[in-house]
């Protein structure tokens, strides 16, 4: 088997998990590579008692990869699948952080991970993602131009609000007038668009979910779609420009724009360990806390 790790930096004490994390995968006979900035950044750290320059290191993926290790937390998770892409290499998330809703595998837990996926005893989540295509075209977006968790149009450099006239597969639905516009996929209902009154929505849902960002009218309410469709949107505001973010990526856009965003042709992977589940990480994580039941 033939790994690839990859982290953003380190979270208070993370060195010791992933000098653990290293030692599992190596007692297991699991053939590594690191990410080269996060090796850099492993062997830069004291906490680490040895280098590990002997390993090899990835820029780029291919599909001799049989899993992609992100250690961080959900944000690094998004980063990812700048590396994993269309490859259908499943990713596993070791949070290291806080809140982990896609980094659902805990950091005190590695060595009992590491002997289940040698074991086979784990699934795997499929989760969408959406595109983004622009007209005239933006280089900014040619390349990276998909999201897991959400597509936001955001107003730039301003107080007043936009206007985000929406089609949905060439029906004209509403022109919001708001501080801007959230296209969620069901991963990410649990982040930025919840944060704005967004549906919280079971990953094997084929829907997304339209939601307002500090609407001025009050009828103008989050509304879930199925992800077959086709949005197009259109912007104006006292600026000439606005922003567009696909997860953490951020680019600014002129207003006589022309946004096309649906569902990716491809998913991704998140590697989940046979007690784990997504109404087990919203219970804990958001809802109701930890389960008290024995």
């Amino acid at each position: 088997m033939k790994v690839a790790i990859y982290g953003q930096f380190y979270h208070k004490n993370s060195g010791q998990y992933i000098q653990e994390l290293l030692d599992a995968l190596e007692s297991q006979d699991i053939e590594i590579e690191i990410e080269e900035n996060f090796l850099t950044i492993i062997n830069e750290n004291s906490s680490i008692d040895k280098q590990y320059n002997n390993f090899a290191t990835f820029t780029k993926l291919d599909r001799s990869y049989q899993l992609f290790f992100s250690i961080g937390g959900d944000g690094t998770i998004l980063k990812s699948i700048n590396y994993v892409r269309d490859l259908d290499i499943p990713i596993v998330g070791i949070n290291t952080g806080r809140l982990g809703f896609l980094a659902t595998i805990q950091k005190e837990n590695i060595k009992a991970m590491v002997l289940a996926l040698k074991e086979k005893k784990y699934s795997i989540s499929k989760r969408a993602l959406i595109t983004i295509a622009t007209s005239p075209e933006n280089e900014g977006l040619s390349d990276m131009n998909f999201a897991l968790n959400e597509v936001a149009i955001s107003r730039k450099n301003t107080t007043s609000m936009i206007t985000i006239e929406t089609w949905l597969n060439g029906k004209y639905l509403n022109a919001y007038w708001a501080d801007g516009l959230i296209v969620s996929t069901p991963t990410g209902s649990t982040g930025y668009s919840l944060s704005c009154g967004g549906p919280i929505i079971d990953p094997e849902t084929n829907a997304l979910a339209i939601t307002p960002i500090a609407p001025h009218n009050l009828n103008a309410r989050p509304l879930m779609i199925p992800d077959d469709t086709e949005l197009t949107l259109k912007v104006t505001g006292r600026e000439n420009m606005f922003l567009v973010s696909l997860d953490s990526r951020l680019t600014s856009l002129d207003n006589d724009t022309t946004i096309t965003i649906k569902k990716a042709p491809f998913t991704i992977g998140l590697v989940l360990l046979n007690e784990d589940s997504f109404i087990k990480t919203l219970r804990q994580k958001l809802l109701w806390g930890e389960d008290k039941r024995n």
